[in-house]
């Protein structure tokens, strides 16, 4: 093992670190990656940067346009109308329709863009028809990446592979080269799924209050000057021993107590940073002494909205509590409570956050962050106040899902939805008879959604997930890196050597595993970059053909079911609240080995 291929092997390692822990944003690691790349000799500078000019990188963007044009004309919408009509069939013939009609979409349109549409539709027709909003979630975000995992630009990880294996020498994917192995996957997953369904949680509470109360946000209160808690000591008040309110950290005369003790007497004018459920936060609203609008940091002042009156203000039956999810493209994103209280947001005042869940968000990590000071981040819920009548107002948000029961009006131009649903036809059409490649095919796309109006640039650049193209540019020179210093040769002879003599079918079914199981821990496209390199040198050594192996990586990178982690869509799923890790675990692990053996068998067959 020479020093380059070391050098390779332990920057592959930290980033598989950083990303698994999500210590930093995945846009941010992408580009110490190419730094650390260049820094050390691994790839030229030309290399470095070569994955912002990559086709499959262009291509992707292109595609994300193309979405949020589908979505902004309500092409997307008007596909799932037929979802509102279900509510009528038994929940058994309900749920594989619901997948079938998510995969049906998600094979021509990003995975992550219909799903996001899908969960807005979903926390609306759940409410209206009292359907198991809880037994749908996870079944249609595992329905949207079978699903686009039927065509070449179903989603960015075929775009990648089939770039990837291009420049290896391997030949182009056709657009539905695959498209049987994914109906198959897909049809087999609706069964396993609808079956398993039994053990998804059961339908969550009606109302926003009643679901809060299990649920934890940071809020901050203040001592006020008539407070009776004022001398009193910490284990003398509602913050000690109770599971339900926790007392994160105190500020007081610019200093801060990041871990109270019990003896620690309560003095007037004190910031105190709370972890606590729903209901208690909304008693703490009404404790006398305590005033929850106010911002933690020392010498802010209170945040009160202008717009409305104070007859408003002082009746709370005025007042709703909204909860926003926070979906990638949005302007909230990396935000902090401080900001955004000071640029009032379609009339509503944030009252408190809940972090996604993750390995990193603990208790010991938000006290060490002022709740002014925590940034928004994709699948991130955000507890808003806002006057009933301004409700409607919040669709306005882009990339913001409402989940609360209520009507959104629909304004979509029916002549652009036309447009939108014409232009989308053309490109799959163009792409999928050969007559343009996809890449020509989506930026012709483009081209045609921002010439009819349906798009601005302006809104794009606001609304294109830069994160997903910062990995994609970061991580293909490291495949660069790997191939010129020989580190995935030396992986695939490492691997030869351990199945030398062994059936085709193990070998093919060994590569599907460790693809599926690196994608459950880092993101599908940065497996893809790391192992189709590793899949066509062992396919070499083996003298057997690029395919089978090429599509383990595809479907194996795209496959991961088993952690919330690994694709957009489930992080957004898992983010809501509604699942704990152990169903993505259990049924996704269950759907995950089921769909590994049978791929093993029919890829095997290629070979």
């Amino acid at each position: 093992m020479t020093i380059e291929i070391i050098l390779v092997f332990s920057i592959l390692l930290i980033t598989i670190v950083l990303f698994a822990f999500e210590v930093f944003p995945v846009d941010k690691i992408a580009l110490f990656l190419i730094v650390a790349l260049a820094l050390f000799g691994l790839v030229t500078p030309e290399e470095a940067i070569s994955g912002f000019s990559n086709t499959a990188t262009i291509t992707v963007l292109a595609l994300m346009i193309v979405a949020i044009g589908m979505e902004d004309t309500g092409v997307i919408a008007t596909l799932a109308l037929f979802l509102r009509k279900l509510h009528i069939l038994p929940f058994v013939i309900l749920l594989p329709v619901f997948m079938f009609i998510t995969a049906g979409i998600s094979a021509f349109i990003s995975t992550t863009a219909v799903v996001i549409v899908f969960i807005k539709i979903i926390s609306e027709i759940s409410k209206r028809f009292k359907l198991p909003e809880s037994k749908l979630l996870l079944p249609i975000s595992f329905a949207g990446i079978l699903g686009g995992s039927c065509t070449l630009m179903g989603t960015s990880t075929n775009l990648i592979v089939n770039s990837v294996a291009l420049n290896l020498g391997a030949e182009r994917f056709s657009f539905f080269e695959f498209s049987l192995y994914g109906v198959v996957f897909l049809a087999v997953s609706i069964v396993v799924i609808t079956i398993a369904s039994r053990w998804l949680p059961k339908a969550r509470k009606e109302t926003i209050e009643d679901e809060y109360k299990i649920e934890k946000f940071v809020t901050s209160v203040s001592v006020t000057e008539n407070s009776p808690l004022i001398g009193k000591k910490i284990e003398e008040t509602v913050f000690f021993n109770n599971e339900d309110v926790s007392l994160l950290k105190i500020s007081r005369n610019n200093q801060t107590n990041n871990a109270p003790g019990r003896y620690v007497t309560l003095k007037k004018g004190d910031k105190l940073l709370l972890l606590c459920n729903m209901e208690n936060l909304m008693r703490l609203n009404e404790f006398e002494g305590l005033e929850i609008r106010e911002q933690l940091d020392v010498g802010e002042t209170v945040y009160n909205l202008e717009d409305i009156d104070d007859e408003e203000k002082d009746n709370p039956e005025n007042l709703g509590f909204v909860e926003l999810l926070i979906l990638p493209g949005s302007a909230l994103i990396g935000r902090s409570l401080k900001e955004i209280r000071r640029q009032s947001i379609q009339n509503a005042t944030p009252i408190a956050i809940r972090k996604r869940k993750n390995i990193r968000n603990t208790k010991e990590r938000l006290i060490r962050k002022d709740i002014g000071q925590i940034a928004l981040k994709p699948g991130d819920r955000l507890l808003v106040e806002i006057p009933k009548q301004d409700i409607p107002r919040l669709e306005g948000l882009e990339n913001v899902a409402i989940l609360q029961e209520h009507d959104l009006p629909s304004h979509k131009d029916n002549f652009k939805k036309s447009i939108g649903f014409g232009i989308l036809l053309l490109i799959i059409g163009l792409a999928a008879s050969g007559i343009l490649s996809i890449l020509i095919s989506s930026l012709l796309g483009v081209t045609l959604l921002l010439f009819t109006n349906c798009i601005t640039l302006t809104d794009v650049y606001h609304r294109v997930n830069w994160q997903v193209i910062f990995l994609l540019a970061g991580m293909i020179p490291l495949g660069v890196a790997m191939h010129n210093s020989g580190a995935d040769q030396w992986l695939s002879d490492q691997l030869l050597k351990v199945l030398e003599g062994k059936p085709n079918v193990i070998i093919i079914g060994l590569v599907f595993l460790i693809t599926m199981v690196m994608s459950g821990v880092i993101s599908n496209n940065a497996t893809a970059i790391i192992m189709t390199p590793i899949a066509i040198s062992v396919a070499v050594g083996m003298e057997l053909p690029f395919k089978p192996f090429i599509l383990a990586v595809l479907f194996g990178a795209n496959f991961s079911f088993f952690t919330p982690m690994g694709y957009q869509t489930n992080t957004l799923i898992y983010g809501m609240g509604v699942y704990k890790f152990r169903h993505f675990l259990i049924i996704g692990g269950i759907l995950s080995i089921i769909l590994w053996i049978l791929g093993t068998f029919m890829l095997s067959t290629l070979l």
